[in-house]
């Protein structure tokens, strides 16, 4: 399941760091499949074997910044139109 590769995957961040460095990691029931160069190229590679959606994609990284992302907007968009 992949909630638990998650789970798994940030328990052992430090270790995925230290052996891929920033590279990106394909994960399924708690093991890494293959640690790629791009997100892109990790999903069409692990699909070559595995089931899309059978598996998570994820980047290593020292800390939690690996997997958290910060979104902020001053603009939205309304009726087709973005004030600006």
């Amino acid at each position: 399941m992949q909630s638990d590769d998650f789970k798994w995957y940030k328990e052992h961040l430090n270790e995925l760091f230290n052996q891929y460095g920033t590279r990106f990691v394909a994960i399924k029931e708690q093991k890494v499949l293959g640690s790629y160069s791009t997100y892109a190229e990790a999903v069409k590679e692990t699909q070559k074997k595995e089931e899309l959606g059978s598996f998570i994609v994820q980047q290593c990284g020292k800390d939690e910044s690996a997997y958290t992302v910060y979104i902020s907007s001053i603009n939205f968009v309304l009726n087709g139109a973005a004030n600006v």
